[in-house]
């Protein structure tokens, strides 16, 4: 049997190995990152330093916001470098703390647009601040808890020979490959676990839209009525399109299925080009969120929404 050497460090291999594409790459992702910092900063210091947009729906538009900004930071500025085993596993944890908590907060937000449409008169008493504080630690809490349950067994694969990893950053199917021991156990926890919470979460988000749209039909009579409520949640629909649909495909099948090249691409996606995208469309579809942000930016007085008008 050949001798294996234990592995200490992990190179990222990044996006490509081309020189010419890596430049090409650094200056494109470096734009997308500045512009995923400038726009979900610009909308959180709304939130915050906004007094008409103290609401539940805007307090849960600024977790996001900032999930959006330190999720995209974990793995920006370490692409295409290296990292110690104890850094790799951080960025692992940190990646899936703040995604999964992502994933689980839009569930909130649905259940909040829920709330919102169907129980108006009640809605100031059902989500107080209160409620809000406990369903975004709620949110937080099972991020947390399922990074760490990933983390901790990753901690216990042996590495060895290999440690150049098909990826721009520490993820766990790229480790899970580079791995000289057993990792049934890690894939089992991965394709369970994992798609369990977004598929619990995407349920609970389709179960707030067809209570959204079993009421609305039942209660409002005109067609601009009815479209009204269902358009000011186009940004929601949006947002979680964007991050269900990468992640489902990255993580739900067996890790047979896809390839490195695809996973690196998918990934991308929901981690660098969707943040990006997020202020843009909250501010596009979304007149008291674009009024708001314009008055922080000194452009123009604040508007006051029109009914059944939410970020998303």
């Amino acid at each position: 049997m050949l001798n294996q050497t234990a592995v200490s460090e992990f190179i990222l291999l990044g996006l490509t190995n081309v020189q010419g594409l890596q430049h090409f790459f650094f200056i494109s992702f470096l734009l997308i990152y500045l512009t995923s910092l400038l726009g979900n900063g610009a909308v959180l210091t709304m939130v915050i330093s906004e007094p008409r947009l103290d609401k539940p729906m805007y307090f849960f538009l600024g977790n996001l916001s900032y999930l959006d900004i330190f999720g995209f930071t974990v793995t920006a500025p370490k692409m295409l470098t290296g990292f110690s085993f104890g850094a790799c596993l951080a960025q692992l944890h940190l990646f899936h703390f703040l995604g999964s908590t992502e994933a689980v907060l839009l569930a909130t937000m649905a259940y909040d647009h829920y709330v919102a449409i169907c129980n108006p008169l009640r809605y100031v008493l059902v989500v107080s601040p209160r409620t809000c504080l406990l369903l975004a630690l709620a949110s937080w809490s099972t991020g947390f808890v399922h990074a760490t349950m990933h983390s901790v067994m990753t901690s216990q694969l042996s590495f060895c020979d290999r440690n150049h990893i098909h990826h721009f950053c520490c993820d766990i199917k790229p480790l899970l490959n580079l791995a000289c021991g057993s990792t049934s156990l890690n894939i089992t926890l991965l394709n369970v676990v994992t798609t369990s919470i977004v598929l619990v979460s995407i349920t609970l988000i389709v179960l707030s839209y067809l209570y959204i749209s079993s009421f609305v039909s039942c209660n409002v009579q005109s067609q601009e009525g009815r479209w009204k409520p269902f358009s000011t949640c186009v940004s929601h629909f949006i947002i979680v399109a964007l991050l269900y649909i990468p992640v489902l495909f990255n993580y739900a099948p067996p890790s047979s299925v896809s390839s490195p090249g695809m996973d690196v691409q998918v990934s991308l996606m929901y981690n660098a080009v969707t943040p990006a995208l997020k202020p843009l469309i909250y501010t596009l579809s979304n007149q008291e969120v674009s009024s708001a942000l314009k008055k922080v930016l000194g452009r123009q007085p604040f508007l006051r929404g029109k009914p059944w008008s939410f970020p998303g």
